[in-house]
């Protein structure tokens, strides 16, 4: 049986090797191997409610594939504009580069635009146009879910998605990749809970309900976090980059854009030293004495940190697919030091098993009359209780397979939570709303 055993683990090491060398033959993934790109420019992903609180705003995107691409499936980059949530758009000259420069390679890229605009650009406003932001960018994830899973125009490898955006973009992005239970932002004291609720919560409703959001990793390009906390062991992957002298979203912790100074935000500095205490891999790279996205501009130093940026991302994500190709751009010493203050994370989350959670995703969610529970295989028999917002237990189940529904029948519209414990005894906490 041992003898069994270890031949199974080789045969299933040299399996992943095998696909990870056939992923990266010829020079794809790692090197320029296209000359030319299509782009398809305004397809509709969603639709949601603008900052003004009525009508509604067509959200699009922008698509980027290699011309006369034969692979059945494509790893996705979906990259978002910078512009402080009130300006810029998917043709910005900084991600519509990026997006080349990644199709070239083999990647297919996708540049979304996003709701903007605030009633007031003070601190709760700015807060309310970042949740708006995350919201579309999860359903563009979910758009290409769907996709991949209806008429697969798009031929997505829907294992490898990964977010990333400029400056505001930056901020959306790592917002969604980790700011993950809707306790973290409530509890920070940004928003709270019936207003978050109001908004339709962390995944919001601008469009592809009922389709996953997972990701592989985040791009973080100047960007920052509201409390570098809400990074949290076996979140996914982060590639960083920030300059030194950004006096925008600052390298460290400060005041974003301090012209008219809105909020303290934990910038990537921040966030490389919290992925060294929780165990998250943050591939980060200093730009010493670089101002705000220094690669954003027609220059030639700007090219050059654009070139510097694009072979940055490019190690990270072939190491994220399983590419043994050598580095580009080695990583700079970080700078100075982080000091990070005192954090408590909030005591209602998701608790991990073997670096994953129990729930991988429970849709759609609002619902007006019943959610999937998506669970992690391999933990055995679940047992699944479900309580109001007073703590009142409204139904009791369990399972051994590896999706649960949950009927809205006999329930009044509210706030629930979803408690699933394994038979190990470990815990995970879901909010479910019924509307």
């Amino acid at each position: 049986m041992k003898k069994f055993y270890v031949t199974l683990c080789a045969l299933v090491a040299f399996t992943v090797a095998s696909n990870a060398q056939t992923l990266c033959n010829n020079g794809r993934y790692s090197s320029d191997v296209y000359t030319t790109i299509d782009s398809t420019l305004g397809i509709t992903y969603g639709a949601a409610t603008p900052y003004t609180g009525s009508g509604s705003t067509t959200l699009t995107l922008d698509f980027y594939q290699p011309a006369a691409d034969t692979a059945k499936v494509r790893p996705l980059i979906i990259w978002m504009h910078g512009g402080s949530f009130l300006g810029g758009s998917s043709t910005d000259a900084d991600v519509q580069s990026l997006s080349h420069h990644f199709a070239k390679k083999g990647f297919i890229c996708a540049s979304i635009n996003y709701r903007l605009g605030m009633n007031n650009v003070d601190s709760s406003n700015a807060i309310l146009a970042v949740i708006r932001a995350v919201q579309d960018l999860k359903a563009a994830i979910r758009f290409f879910y769907k996709d991949a899973k209806t008429t697969n125009t798009y031929m997505v490898d829907t294992n490898n998605i990964f977010i990333g955006g400029s400056s505001a973009g930056a901020l959306a992005a790592d917002h969604a990749a980790y700011l993950t239970r809707d306790c973290q932002i409530v509890d920070a004291g940004y928003i709270t809970e019936p207003n978050l609720t109001t908004m339709g919560g962390l995944e919001g409703t601008s469009g592809n309900p009922g389709y996953s959001e997972k990701i592989k990793a985040c791009i973080s390009l100047c960007g920052a976090l509201g409390k570098y906390g809400w990074m949290e062991a076996g979140d996914v992957p982060l590639c960083s980059m920030h300059g030194t002298s950004d006096n925008v979203v600052t390298y460290s912790r400060g005041l974003v854009n301090p012209g008219i100074p809105l909020m303290y935000l934990d910038g990537d500095r921040m966030l490389y030293a919290q992925s060294k205490v929780v165990g998250v891999q943050d591939n980060f790279y200093t730009w010493l004495g670089a101002p705000h996205v220094p690669y954003a501009g027609t220059t030639a130093a700007e090219y050059k940190y654009m070139d510097t940026t694009v072979n940055f991302v490019r190690d990270f994500l072939i190491g994220q697919l399983g590419c043994t190709n050598a580095a580009l751009q080695p990583a700079d010493p970080v700078y100075g030091t982080a000091n990070l203050y005192a954090f408590t994370a909030c005591p209602v989350g998701i608790a991990s098993v073997n670096g994953s959670d129990m729930v991988i995703n429970a849709y759609p969610n609002p619902s007006n009359n019943k959610v999937t529970v998506e669970l992690a295989e391999g933990q055995g028999k679940y047992s699944i209780q479900l309580s109001d917002i007073s703590g009142r237990v409204v139904s009791n189940g369990s399972t051994s397979q590896s999706e649960y529904v949950i009927e809205k029948t006999g329930l009044t519209a509210g706030v629930y939570f979803l408690k699933v414990t394994n038979t190990k005894g470990e815990t995970t906490v879901k909010k479910i709303i019924f509307y």
